[in-house]
């Protein structure tokens, strides 16, 4: 425990192509940034990128299960382009934002939808519907130095080999450059968070004993099942 009055919380971090894991410090996400998202939420487009946050516990390790959250009869899957930031700072402009980037990843923005719809209606936040225990399922991170700048491919969603979500990300309203500056001109940003950048069109509900496999394609498949 050292000298802290109760044990201090373990690092959470997700394997990489180095030798040595990447630690999670903080965990951003992006609504609506995919038009035809957009579309099937019934949503209208937002002048500035909608931020929310989920919490490093949040992360489930590629390959493990992924519990069916409490308090939901509605729990949905969001397949999601993960930047992991190397260099950190305020007020970042666009045109640095790449040579700040460690590596991507493929994750999945798990959602309590029937808590979210409430939320919404009545104007309340929406931590309960996306920040919940095992809400982050995420890949390892494929370094950029192998990558190189990920801007485009194709992204999917197949929930027990039927596929649901398909798109390009390319079809981002705001690409990794413009999404990372505004946020930064909200919070100083580190190394170790992560940007998980929006999900395309093709949400839907997951249950018991469902086998998800999200791909980007040049990076490490994210499968998970819902146990």
């Amino acid at each position: 425990m050292g000298n802290y009055a109760v044990a201090e919380p373990q690092v959470v971090s997700l394997l990489s192509m180095s030798t040595r894991p990447f630690p999670v410090r903080r965990i951003y996400c992006v609504g609506f940034n995919y038009k035809d998202h957009l579309t099937e939420m019934g949503t209208t487009p937002t002048e500035k990128p909608v931020f929310f946050m989920k919490p490093p516990e949040a992360i489930v390790q590629n390959g493990d299960p992924m519990p069916y959250p409490p308090g939901t009869s509605d729990l949905q899957h969001e397949v999601e382009l993960v930047v992991a930031m190397n260099i950190g700072g305020k007020n970042i402009p666009p045109d640095k934002v790449n040579d700040m980037i460690f590596g991507y990843a493929v994750g999945l923005d798990m959602t309590r939808r029937d808590l979210q719809r409430d939320a919404k209606a009545k104007g309340q936040p929406w931590e309960m519907a996306k920040a919940f225990d095992h809400s982050a399922p995420c890949s390892s991170i494929s370094p950029e130095m192998y990558t190189g700048v990920v801007a485009k491919g194709k992204i999917t969603c197949k929930v027990n080999g039927q596929l649901r979500q398909n798109a390009d990300l390319s079809d981002m309203i705001w690409g990794v450059p413009e999404l990372i500056s505004y946020l930064s001109e909200l919070v100083e940003i580190f190394p170790g968070d992560l940007i998980f950048t929006g999900t395309p069109a093709g949400v839907g509900p997951v249950v018991k004993g469902d086998h998800i496999e999200a791909e980007i394609a040049g990076l490490e498949p994210l499968i998970i099942d819902i146990a």
